[in-house]
């Protein structure tokens, strides 16, 4: 092999240095490649009690886990010369054109995590042209949230309280602020056993103790946009400070039954999704009472331990409710390969939560729209790869998983 001295005209072409970027929020979002590295960051400027509240689930947390290896263990299935030169991401739910196969879940406690909170999230949703949802947990009110996004859509996220004259009010006021689609949650008659944030003594607004005055002096920013911003507190709520579980269990109705539901469909004329459905005969009873559609969700792992997971959930559900019931799935998507496979396996649609909050931590708007950014690439590149052209040629036929095999087999017996 000859060897020679590199001459500088040669090394010239190679020398090419990007630019230094001011912003380094940008810059730093720009880097990451997936919401594991949205993650990374969000760990790294964000106390641990806000963190832990986003990465955490309910007892030993094997719900969640089973949730991500039940996404891992599916397999999509590769189409050569398939002839697709395209791929159409858009979609048709509740009454609304989405841009996108996926939207925002409803978070409680979001400005805890950043201090954009709510408003980052739904500004990042309008420009991306996909549903917003607001919690009644959340810490911007309806109406702040539709100031922030007039043209956005807006899906407002609703637990029954004990006093249902407040639960209408809220009601009424969604329906004044434009909201057209209500998420009616129906998994939280009390709050599971999130461990980490018994451990962590989270409450709202956070307490100056010297672990979070330890804890803020390597998160500077985090701190300085709580000291400087307004009051966190529950918007549509109240101001008042509590542990997580003494507001659930004193303000919400542990004996919520199908009745309420009932009564909540008749307040209620515009579309009306059941979330938190696990099994066909939940489903069948939530679609009894007049839902348009139904959630398929344990609600991340955060509510009953061990609880079914979402994903396989979603095919006997499916079966149950028909082609034509609008399903959306929710729980433990973190990639846009776990939107193709929720797509596969039944969903018309899928909402992010944990994605989104990483996302939210780690940037601000900014890095709710990177999350957006990411999944939309990796569903396009995988629909383009499984010979997609639309969502609708996304079926169980594209997939294949143990957990699917087993199904079949019993019913064959």
């Amino acid at each position: 092999m000859h060897r020679h001295l590199p001459q500088l005209s040669e090394l010239k072409p190679l020398m090419r240095f990007g630019s230094f970027n001011p912003d380094r929020r940008a810059a730093r979002l720009a880097k990451a490649a997936d919401v594991e590295a949205l993650r990374r960051i969000a760990r790294r400027r964000t106390p641990k009690p806000a963190f832990d509240y986003v990465d955490g689930a309910a007892g030993q947390e094997l719900t969640y886990r089973r949730s991500r290896e039940a996404f891992e263990s599916v397999e999509l299935l590769p189409k050569i010369l398939h002839g697709t030169d395209t791929a159409d991401l858009s979609t048709e739910i509740a009454g609304f054109r989405s841009a996108l196969p996926f939207g925002i879940a409803p978070t409680g406690f979001t400005r805890f995590m950043h201090a954009e909170g709510e408003i980052g999230g739904v500004r990042a949703a309008e420009k991306a042209g996909i549903p917003f949802s607001l919690s009644t947990m959340g810490t911007r009110s309806i109406e702040e949230v539709r100031d922030a996004a007039p043209d956005a859509e807006r899906w407002f996220q609703l637990y029954l309280w004990r006093d249902h004259a407040a639960s209408l009010d809220l009601l009424q006021r969604a329906k004044a602020a434009g909201v057209g689609t209500l998420l009616v949650t129906v998994d939280t008659p009390v709050p599971g056993q999130r461990l980490r944030d018994v451990r962590n003594g989270m409450v709202i607004p956070p307490r100056l103790t010297p672990g979070t005055v330890l804890d803020a002096s390597y998160r500077p920013e985090w701190w300085f946009n709580f000291l400087t911003t307004d009051s966190l507190k529950f918007a549509s709520l109240s101001n008042t400070s509590s542990t997580l579980a003494d507001l659930i269990s004193s303000m919400f109705d542990p004996g919520l039954d199908l009745d309420d539901l009932a009564w909540i469909r008749e307040q209620w004329d515009g579309q009306l999704f059941v979330k938190g459905v696990l099994t066909r005969d939940d489903a069948r009873r939530a679609m009894s009472v007049g839902a348009d559609g139904l959630v398929v969700s344990n609600h991340g792992g955060r509510q009953l331990d061990r609880a079914p997971v979402a994903l396989t959930s979603l095919p006997g559900v499916r079966e149950e409710v028909g082609p034509d019931v609008p399903l959306i799935l929710d729980s433990g998507v973190l990639s846009g390969a776990d939107v193709v496979t929720a797509l596969c396996a039944g969903a018309d649609f899928v909402l992010i939560g944990r994605a989104y909050l990483y996302g939210l931590m780690a940037g601000g708007e900014q890095g709710v729209s990177r999350v957006i950014e990411l999944l939309e690439a990796q569903i396009r590149t995988d629909m383009m790869l499984m010979g997609a052209g639309s969502i609708a040629d996304l079926g169980p036929e594209s997939m294949r998983a143990p957990w699917l095999e087993r199904a079949a087999d019993t019913d064959r017996v």
